[in-house]
C-alpha cells in the first residue's frame, strides 16, 4: 500500500515516528518555493519536528516551478514522506525515521498558478522559503501579467502583489521572506531584485514601499547533506513511498534576523538546536560554503575522472581522501583565516566535514554535485582563490588541480537534442550547466593553452580573469596535461605526498 493519511493508523513499525491526525488539520502558515530534498530534509524537517511538539502549528503549501516531473505523488500520497536520518553524532550512530507530515499541498505554477495566487488571501500565512539555486535569484525583465512569471523573483513579486492587494496594503500583511539560495547576503539580493523589478512593472511607489517596510527579508543559510530520493521497502516498513528521502545528522539552518517579531513567528526554531537565529551569520555562512561547498566542487570533477561514482566511495580511497584533506586544511583553511574565523575554528570545521563526507548511509552522486558546476565554481571558490592570492603569491597547487578538473568535466560534444555531452573514461553524462555552451565553445581550440587561458580568461564565467593570478593557469595546464597522461591518481599524490603548504 502506498502512503497516504488512511494508512497511517495501520503502520505497525514502532521504529518510524507517525504524524497525529491532529496535524493535518494545522493551517497553512509558510509558501514554499522548491520541491527538492533539501528543503524536505531540513526546512520542512524542522517545521515537522515543530509541529509534532505543539510549538509552530503550521504547514507547508509549495509552488513547483518547474516543468520536470509532476505533483502527483505528493496528491497521492497528501504530501506525506519517510525520512530517514543516519549517520555520526558526537561519536554515537545515530538512526531516526520519520513521517514528515509538514507539507499540506504542492501546486504546480504553470498548471495551478491561480490557486497559488490564492494563498496571498490566507492571514495565515507568515512565512516564505526558497531554495531555487544559486541562478534563481538573477534579475529578468518581465511583465508581471494574470500568467505564471517565468522567473522566481517574478513569482514572488507577483503573490506579494497579490497580498498587498487583498489586504489595502496593511503592514500586518508582511510576510517573513527567507530564501535559502547559497549565494552571500541572499535577502538582499532578492530584495533589491524584487525593488528593480517592481519599479520596470510600474508598480504604486506605495507597493514598492510596502514591499520595502511592510516585509522581512532574512538571508539564510542551509547546511544538511541531503543525497536524495530512497526506495522504501513494503516488506520493511509496512508501506510503499515514492517520496522517501535520506540525509545525515548533521543539520544547520542559520538565519539571519535580529527583529523580535521574527524571532517570535519562527517559533520552529525551539524545536531543534540546529535551527539558529543569529543578527549575524557570516561565520556559518563562510565555513560551510568555503570549508563544505567549496571542497565538494573542487573535488566533484576530479571525482568522476577518477571512477568514483559516490562520494563514500571516494572517500574510503586514501589518496581521495588526502586531497580533500589537504585541500581544506592546507589551502582553503589558510585562506579563510580572518577577524572572525580562527584557524583553529576552521580546522575543526575540516575534521566535521571529513565524517560527513565519509558517513557510510548516504549514496551521494558525483555526477549530482556536478549540477551547474559553473556557477557553483564561481561563487564558492573564486572567493577563495582571491582571500589566498591576497596573502600569497604562490600557486594553490590543490586548488589548480581542482580547476583543471573542472575543464576537463566541461568538455563537451553537442547530440542531436542540443544537450552538451561529457564522455570520461568511456562514461557518458550530459553536462547540466547553464555555462555548458561557453565552455564548448573555448574547447573547439586546437592548443590547450589557448583552451585553459581562454576559459580563465572568460569574465562572462568568472567576473575576472584569472590568468592574473601569478602561475595559476601554468599549474591548472599542466596539471591537465598529467592527467591525460598519467591519471589523476598519480597527479593527487605527486601533490599530497609533498605536504606542500606545512
Amino acid at each position: 500500500m502506498q502512503l497516504s493519511k488512511n494508512i497511517i493508523a495501520q503502520i505497525q513499525n514502532k521504529n518510524i515516528v507517525v504524524p497525529a491526525t491532529e496535524i493535518f488539520l494545522l493551517p497553512e502558515k509558510v509558501l514554499q518555493f522548491g520541491t527538492g530534498v533539501l528543503l524536505r530534509g531540513l526546512c520542512d524537517y524542522f517545521i515537522d519536528k515543530a509541529n509534532k511538539q505543539n510549538i509552530f502549528n503550521g504547514r507547508v503549501v509549495i509552488v513547483k516551478s518547474t516543468s520536470q516531473g509532476g505533483t502527483d505523488a505528493f496528491a497521492l500520497q497528501d504530501g506525506l514522506y519517510t525520512h530517514f536520518v543516519k549517520g555520526i553524532e558526537n561519536g554515537t550512530a545515530v538512526e531516526e525515521t520519520v513521517i514528515n507530515a509538514s507539507i499540506s499541498r504542492v501546486l504546480s505554477a504553470q498548471d495551478e498558478w491561480k490557486t497559488i495566487l490564492q494563498c496571498a488571501a490566507s492571514a495565515d500565512m507568515q512565512v516564505i522559503i526558497s531554495n531555487t539555486t544559486e541562478v534563481g535569484i538573477t534579475y529578468s525583465e518581465e511583465k508581471i501579467t494574470e500568467q505564471a512569471p517565468a522567473s522566481f523573483p517574478g513569482k514572488l513579486l507577483a503573490w506579494l502583489h497579490e497580498r498587498y492587494k487583498i489586504f489595502n496594503g496593511s503592514a500586518d500583511a508582511g510576510i517573513i521572506i527567507i530564501p535559502t539560495e547559497l549565494l552571500i547576503d541572499n535577502a538582499g539580493k532578492l530584495k533589491a531584485i524584487l525593488i528593480k523589478l517592481a519599479h520596470y512593472n510600474a508598480f504604486d511607489e506605495s507597493f514598492i514601499n510596502w514591499l520595502q517596510t511592510a516585509n522581512y527579508f532574512c538571508s539564510s543559510l542551509v547546511d544538511r547533506i541531503v543525497p536524495g530520493k530512497i526506495n522504501v521497502s513494503e516488506a520493511e516498513s509496512g508501506y510503499t513511498d515514492e517520496l522517501a528521502i535520506m540525509s545525515e545528522v548533521y543539520r544547520l539552518w542559520a538565519i539571519e534576523t535580529n527583529d523580535k517579531k521574527v524571532i517570535g513567528t519562527l517559533s520552529f526554531a525551539q524545536a531543534d538546536s540546529g535551527v539558529v537565529l543569529a543578527a549575524d551569520i557570516y561565520k556559518y555562512r563562510e565555513l560551510k560554503l568555503r570549508l563544505l561547498n567549496g571542497p565538494h566542487t573542487l573535488s566533484c570533477g576530479l571525482a568522476v575522472l577518477s571512477g568514483f561514482v559516490t562520494v563514500k566511495e571516494a572517500m574510503l580511497d586514501g589518496d581521495f581522501r588526502n586531497y580533500i584533506t589537504q585541500l581544506m586544511q592546507q589551502e582553503i583553511a589558510v585562506a579563510i583565516t580572518d577577524e572572525q574565523i580562527s584557524y583553529k575554528e576552521a580546522i575543526a570545521y575540516t575534521k566535521e566535514v571529513i565524517d560527513r563526507f565519509s558517513n557510510p548511509f548516504l549514496e551521494h552522486k558525483w555526477l549530482s554535485i556536478c549540477l551547474q558546476y559553473s556557477s557553483k565554481m564561481l561563487m564558492r571558490n573564486i572567493p577563495i582563490l582571491q582571500k589566498h592570492y591576497a596573502k600569497s603569491n604562490t600557486v594553490p597547487h590543490l586548488m589548480a588541480i581542482g580547476f583543471a578538473a573542472y575543464i576537463l568535466f566541461m568538455k563537451s560534444h553537442q547530440n542531436e537534442k542540443g544537450e552538451f555531452i561529457g564522455n570520461i573514461n568511456n562514461s557518458i553524462y550530459t553536462i547540466n550547466d547553464d555555462k555548458a555552451a561557453t565552455l564548448h565553445q573555448h574547447w573547439q581550440k586546437k592548443e590547450l593553452r589557448d583552451i585553459v587561458q581562454g576559459i580563465l580568461a572568460d569574465e562572462t564565467l568568472w567576473s575576472m580573469d584569472l590568468n592574473q593570478f601569478p602561475e595559476f593557469s601554468e599549474a591548472v595546464i599542466k596539471n591537465i596535461t598529467d592527467i591525460n597522461n598519467r591519471g589523476t591518481k598519480k597527479l593527487i599524490q605527486s601533490y599530497t605526498s609533498k605536504n606542500l603548504l606545512q
